[in-house]
């Protein structure tokens, strides 16, 4: 990518983020839904902790990874609910008629939307701690957690970036929201999967990719450096990451075309 294009998508990158920030609702309910989600459970379930064979005595601990996961899905819906608005506007029909390259307007936006990601993982990660929650990976886990989230946020963002493209509808990209929150409530969020007594919510969450994700980030928290499961989140989030990143590719290059 020649310098021109990178300070394009650095530009772009930087209009996602601000145009998030601006507008305080985007950004504050990515932030406090998913801890009052976190403090329900931690208290609610807190008593799961006494069965035989769970894997860590705090439950706050335990239920960690939910915010990370889903602070990642809200973010990436709310801003490309903006991607949206912005082809609903034309703004992507006169950027078409500029030296920018349409390569260059996704990796924008995707770019953007990691940045958001990050600094709602820093954010998870202090309030963490601050209830008393110590990584078992220690500050090297802590790195490798905001990339985690990185890769995350863009597997989401891909797949959001496909839908506002694809639709150019701001109802069909809110619309998401409802189907990715059932992956994430058919995952292992509440309990580990060795420890899901009904054999069909077992193996649905064992299918789901969202299980891989919450599963990677609760392992740096609570096990330490459990390498097949960093592995298998990385394999989830990358492979999410992939197919949005083709459908969201070809769904612009369809939509330039029309231009």
């Amino acid at each position: 990518m020649t310098a021109t294009a990178l300070t394009q998508t650095a530009a772009l990158g930087g209009r996602a983020v601000i145009r998030t920030a601006r507008q305080p609702a985007n950004v504050i309910f990515p932030l406090v839904f998913p801890m009052l989600l976190f403090a329900v459970n931690a208290g609610g379930l807190k008593a799961a902790t006494q069965l035989p064979g769970f894997p860590t005595d705090s439950f706050v601990a335990f239920a960690l990874a939910v915010p990370f996961v889903q602070g990642a899905l809200l973010a990436t819906i709310n801003a490309n609910v903006e991607f949206a608005r912005d082809i609903q506007t034309g703004f992507l029909n006169r950027l078409a008629l500029t030296p920018v390259r349409g390569i260059v307007l996704l990796l924008g936006q995707l770019g953007g939307l990691m940045t958001i990601a990050v600094v709602q993982a820093v954010f998870y990660l202090a309030v963490g701690l601050a209830f008393g929650v110590r990584l078992e990976s220690g500050f090297g886990g802590a790195a490798m957690l905001l990339l985690l989230e990185v890769v995350i946020a863009l597997g989401f963002a891909a797949l959001g970036s496909w839908a506002a493209l694809r639709t150019g509808s701001t109802e069909a990209v809110q619309g998401l929201f409802p189907v990715f929150f059932v992956f994430l409530f058919l995952s292992s969020i509440n309990m580990p999967r060795n420890l899901i007594e009904a054999d069909w919510f077992r193996w649905i969450a064992t299918i789901n990719p969202v299980s891989y994700l919450i599963e990677a980030v609760r392992s740096l928290v609570i096990e330490g450096w459990n390498w097949e499961a960093l592995g298998l989140g990385f394999a989830a989030a990358g492979g999410l990451s992939i197919v949005g990143f083709v459908l969201a590719t070809h769904a612009l290059w369809r939509r330039l075309e029309r231009t």
